[in-house]
C-alpha cells in the first residue's frame, strides 16, 4: 500500500516536534544545496526554530551579499508598486529595508565580536576568521604608519630645537666677546688718561734777601714776596713805586 498523504499541522507532542524539526531541517539544508550545485543557483535559506536559534545557508561565502541582491531586486518592485500607493507607502518600505539591513548589520557585528557562533558552519566561520585576519593587517598597517609618522615629527622638532639652541649659544658666545672687547678697551682709555697727567714742577722760591738798587746810588733790602710782586706787576707800576 502507498504512503497515505500525511495533514499538515502543527505537532503537539514537543519531542516530537523537535525531532520532525531536526529532520526536516537538514533535509531542506541538503536540497538548498543540492538544487545549488545541479542548477547553478545562488541560494540563500534561512531557518529559525522556535527558540529563535538561527540555521542558515548560502552558496556564496558570504550571505550578506546574497541578502542585498534579494534586497535590491525587490526593492526595484516595491518601487514599480509604490508609485500607485499613497505617498506614505513608499516611507514603509523604505522603512522596512533600512531595518532588515540594520539586522543584518548588527548579527554581522554580533559575530566580529565572537557571539551568536554556534549557528555558523565551518565555511562560514572559515569566511569570518579570514575577515578578522584582513581587517587586523589593515589595523596593524594604519598603526605602523601612524608611529612612523610620529616618530618622524618628534624628530623635526628635535632638530628644530637644537639649531635654535645653536643659534642662541652663538649670540651668547658673540655678546660676551663684545662685552670684553669694550671693558678692555675701557681699561686701556684709563690707563692712557692717568698716564698723560702727570705732576708740574714746583717753582723754587728764593728764601734769601734780595737787595735792589735805589735811585740815590744804595742798595735797599727787599723781601721774597716783594720781588715776588715785582714780577706780577707792569713796569710802568714798578716805575711809579719805585718814585
Amino acid at each position: 500500500m502507498g504512503r497515505g498523504r500525511v495533514q499538515l499541522r502543527r505537532i503537539e507532542n514537543k519531542i516530537n516536534r523537535q525531532v520532525t524539526f531536526s529532520k526536516r531541517r537538514s533535509g531542506l539544508l541538503k536540497k538548498a544545496h543540492e538544487i545549488s550545485v545541479l542548477c547553478d543557483a545562488e541560494v540563500a535559506l534561512i531557518v529559525f526554530s522556535t527558540k529563535g536559534k538561527l540555521f542558515e545557508y548560502s552558496t556564496d561565502s558570504c550571505m550578506e551579499r546574497i541578502l542585498e541582491r534579494y534586497e535590491r531586486y525587490s526593492y526595484a518592485e516595491r518601487q514599480l508598486l509604490a508609485n500607485d500607493l499613497e505617498p506614505n507607502g513608499s516611507w514603509n518600505l523604505e522603512h522596512a529595508k533600512l531595518k532588515a539591513r540594520m539586522e543584518v548589520l548588527q548579527r554581522s557585528q554580533k559575530h566580529f565580536r565572537g557571539e551568536d557562533l554556534d549557528s555558523l558552519s565551518l565555511k562560514e566561520l572559515q569566511s569570518l576568521e579570514q575577515q578578522l585576519d584582513s581587517a587586523l593587517k589593515h589595523i596593524r598597517t594604519r598603526k605602523n604608519q601612524v608611529m612612523h609618522e610620529s616618530i618622524s615629527d618628534l624628530q623635526k622638532k628635535d632638530k628644530a630645537l637644537q639649531e635654535q639652541n645653536n643659534s642662541l649659544a652663538k649670540k651668547v658666545k658673540e655678546k660676551e666677546k663684545e662685552i670684553a672687547q669694550q671693558e678692555q678697551w675701557e681699561q686701556q682709555n684709563h690707563t692712557l688718561e692717568s698716564s698723560s697727567v702727570l705732576p708740574q714742577p714746583l717753582q723754587p722760591w728764593n728764601i734769601g734777601r734780595s737787595y735792589q738798587a735805589s735811585g740815590n746810588g744804595r742798595e735797599e733790602e727787599t723781601t721774597p714776596s716783594q720781588n715776588q710782586a715785582n714780577t706780577l706787576l707792569p713796569p710802568w707800576m714798578l716805575r711809579h713805586f719805585n718814585q
